[in-house]
């Protein structure tokens, strides 16, 4: 790996050990083995490098949990959309504990945004295509063929896995399970 790679894997590395608002420069030199000057360099500044590793830690994450797996361990979703769902939350749920360090940024993130306008633009896109690759990975829709399926459904899946992470930090013993969450959707298309 060079610099711009070293970089980049300390300061994730940073992020998920000391959060976005305590990770300085001199802490992702001393992760990275590289030198200060590297970081303006490659990423312009400390904010723009943080904000890459923010967004190649989600990023990650949905690889990492996603529903059909990755590599050889790829797995075909059932066809049915209630086995299809209980599926992809069951992997999602699973990887809840793992997970938790990515979910402790998001939401430290979250709070930063109405003070951090670059930071608000700088994720506002790959929100949004992390949306339409939850809509895809999750329940099978292809966003190219139906954007607009793909958007909405994307819209709800990213929802949904913020709350359902959200209640796993703070309550893991009551948090829902792919079991509930099944059963909470059969209960709202009135089955």
């Amino acid at each position: 790996m060079g610099h711009k790679e070293d970089l980049l894997e300390g300061a994730k590395r940073c992020l998920l050990e000391k959060g976005y608002g305590r990770t300085t420069a001199r802490d992702i030199v001393a992760a990275s083995g590289t030198n200060l000057a590297s970081i303006g360099y490659h990423y312009g500044s400390k904010d723009a490098l943080l904000q890459q590793a923010f967004l190649a830690l989600t990023e990650e994450w949905g690889e990492a949990v996603g529903p059909a797996g990755s590599g050889e361990e790829k797995q075909e979703l059932p066809a049915d959309p209630y086995q299809r769902f209980h599926a992809v939350w069951q992997q999602v749920i699973g990887a809840a504990e793992a997970s938790r360090p990515v979910w402790k940024l998001q939401t430290e993130v979250v709070t930063r945004l109405d003070d951090d306008e670059k930071l608000r633009e700088a994720i506002k896109e790959p929100q949004r295509e992390g949306r339409l690759g939850m809509a895809e990975g999750m329940l099978g829709i292809d966003p190219e063929a139906e954007p607009e399926k793909a958007r909405v459904a994307g819209l709800l899946c990213q929802a949904l896995a913020a709350g359902v992470m959200i209640q796993w930090m703070v309550d893991p013993e009551t948090a829902p399970s792919a079991d509930d969450l099944t059963e909470g959707l059969k209960v709202l298309m009135g089955e």
